[in-house]
């Protein structure tokens, strides 16, 4: 046994490792990302990890390992889940062999996703059961009994930390990691193909499996019950740690009652609750799940409060002061008024790309391009570049979700045939679920053009590698796909690859693609700053410079500000030497210089 301080998403791959895990895939995304990172870090030759071109395609890789026996996980963030819903629902009537966890992780705030989404309705809607951890100590148990309880009943476990768990850190105990099982091999058996009359059957079977585990789970340990006052409250997930703080601080005479496994509900310990309380307040962040199972239980007997009775607020993540007003309100206390602190006023900063970033080049290029265009409509994606939507650059018109700004654009072109439609896509887009789109263009003729912007790497999520990259998530060497090769595989004729940093080159390419009737691509290639090594030369203004300010208008590079006499300053130590300024600057005032001059 050793303690270790580990952040939640480390706790959660430390207890796969110890539960014996052989194959992990997942696909990038906050907050979930670190699992994989830490399972990569970890270096165990006994399991293997992947970085899979999307979601779908990353639980049918762990779907195929437990189905011989390995005990595997898949990673995403709950939006992600969208992607692989359609292998879950099968998978969970299908079943596994080897014990597997879904880990998924929700993003109440949300601090960097497209919705607030509860991962815990998915659960519910697929028949399988979910762990739903308070903590990193916890977190790295429940891993280890959701493989366990995966294996016993062959069906995939949900593991759905949120944002607080999954990025606090806390002191981890960690236990001896025992001899790996041997993988039993797969087995050749009718079961494994889903048909009409086996769906029938499963079905009945999954239902069944949620009686008895309800049973098993109001023995779990992550189910637990504190007797107290008449008053009832009931926690899942992070809230569980909130209301624990507030009850200690203040001495609340309450019976709470702790789950850890929000579906199926843990009803012979919930009957217990409820036998004992004369009313319940539910905190649990986003829907009202727990809640909602509850009333369905107590069947009007007691009065369950919370997010339906407008005690507490349906979105965003909780904390110490959201859960203390609302036990407070509950129990009829009232709150001293403490004195408002005056805080200063935060500088307000909007999120930009980086100065030096590719795809500021890429983004004002089109716009010269296409300023004879009588209506260009610009359609984004999910990534870096969908920063490309702030001012000065405003081209972002559309942002749904991953990949379907080539398929929304489709749509855009077929409403308004007279418009001009610009789908950007990042390189690991194109992947993940860019490729199906370019197909339906091609297939349907439709006039677009699409513009993938390769910085050959996924950036936003912390640099993963992807089949366009050449390496794996494991270090080694791979095959690096062509994303041109592929377009021209999936028919679109033209296709033009240009380096953003060459303006003329690359606005030419742009005013081609455009006038092309039909789908059209241009590939633009330019590492992300991060991967660059920092140039020996930097731009600076000269005094030639008459304070038009172009430059800052139309690129809003966080590099250059206006100085006190209205004249424009570049930050050496921000400036990658793009050169994109001095492509705009109308008296050539930007020059290349020596940066240690």
């Amino acid at each position: 046994m050793a303690n270790r301080v580990c952040m939640g998403n480390e706790a959660i791959a430390l207890g796969a490792i110890k539960a014996g895990v052989r194959v992990v895939s997942g696909y990038p995304g906050t907050p979930s990302t670190e699992i994989i990172e830490t399972l990569i870090n970890e270096k165990d030759p006994n399991i293997n990890v992947q970085w899979s071109t999307n979601e779908k395609v990353a639980l049918e890789v762990a779907a195929g390992a437990a189905y011989a026996g390995a005990r595997s996980m898949v990673t995403m963030k709950q939006v992600g889940l969208n992607v692989a819903t359609d292998p879950l629902m099968s998978l969970a009537y299908i079943g596994i062999n080897g014990g597997m966890v879904v880990a998924v992780a929700d993003d109440p705030g949300p601090w960097s996703s497209q919705t607030e989404q509860d991962t815990r309705h998915f659960a519910k809607h697929a028949n399988l059961p979910v762990f739903d951890p308070s903590s990193p100590e916890e977190a790295y148990e429940m891993v280890q009994a959701a493989f366990d309880l995966s294996e016993e009943f062959q069906i995939p476990v949900i593991l759905r930390p949120t944002t607080r768990v999954c990025h606090a850190s806390a002191t981890v105990m960690l236990g001896e990691v025992p001899a790996l099982k041997p993988v039993s091999g797969f087995e050749k058996r009718p079961e494994w193909t889903i048909f009409p009359a086996l769906s029938y059957k499963k079905h009945g079977e999954l239902e069944a499996k949620q009686r008895m585990m309800s049973d098993k789970f109001s023995d779990l340990k992550f189910n637990r019950l504190f007797s107290g006052g008449t008053k009832g409250v009931a926690v899942s997930g992070v809230s569980y740690l909130y209301a624990k703080e507030v009850i200690g601080e203040f001495g609340l005479d309450v019976t709470l009652l702790k789950v850890g496994t929000p579906y199926p509900m843990p009803e012979k310990i919930t009957e217990e609750f409820l036998s004992v309380v004369e009313s319940v307040l539910v905190l649990e962040e986003l829907d009202p799940v727990v809640e909602e199972q509850l009333l369905i239980q107590s069947a009007g007997r007691v009065p369950i409060l919370g997010k339906r009775t407008g005690l507490l607020p349906w979105n965003g993540e909780y904390c110490f002061e959201s859960v203390k007003s609302a036990l407070f309100s509950y129990l009829g206390i009232k709150a001293e008024e403490e004195a408002a602190s005056v805080l200063p006023e935060f500088p307000k900063r909007p999120p930009v790309l980086c100065a030096g970033c590719p795809h500021r080049a890429s983004f004002y290029e089109v716009k010269v391009a296409t300023k004879d265009v009588k209506k260009a409509i610009y359609c984004g994606d999910i990534g870096c570049y969908t920063l490309g939507n702030a001012a000065p650059l405003n081209m972002v018109d559309t942002c749904l979700c991953m990949g379907a700004g080539i398929t929304v654009a489709q749509g855009l072109a077929l409403a308004e045939p007279g418009s001009k439609c610009i789908a950007f896509a990042g390189d690991s887009t194109f992947f993940h679920t860019g490729i199906p789109g370019i197909i339906n263009a091609v297939y349907q003729n439709t006039d677009i053009t699409l513009v993938v912007l390769d910085n050959h790497t996924t950036a936003m999520t912390g640099h993963q590698p992807h089949p366009g990259t050449g390496r794996t998530a494991m270090g080694k060497p791979a095959k690096a796909l062509s994303i041109e090769t592929i377009l021209r595989a999936c028919g679109v004729e033209h296709i033009a690859t240009v380096d953003p940093f060459d303006y003329e080159t690359a606005v030419a390419a742009f005013r081609e693609a455009v006038d092309f009737c039909g789908p059209s691509a241009v590939i633009t290639k330019a590492p992300c700053i991060f991967q660059m090594k920092r140039p020996e030369t930097v731009h600076r203004v000269n005094s030639s410079c008459i304070g038009c300010l172009k430059c800052i208008k139309q690129l809003g590079c966080p590099a250059m500000t206006p100085d006190e006499n209205g004249k424009v300053v570049i930050n050496g130590s921000l400036c990658t030497d793009c050169s994109l300024c001095s492509n705009v600057c109308p008296v050539g005032a930007i020059k290349r210089g020596d940066r240690n001059v």
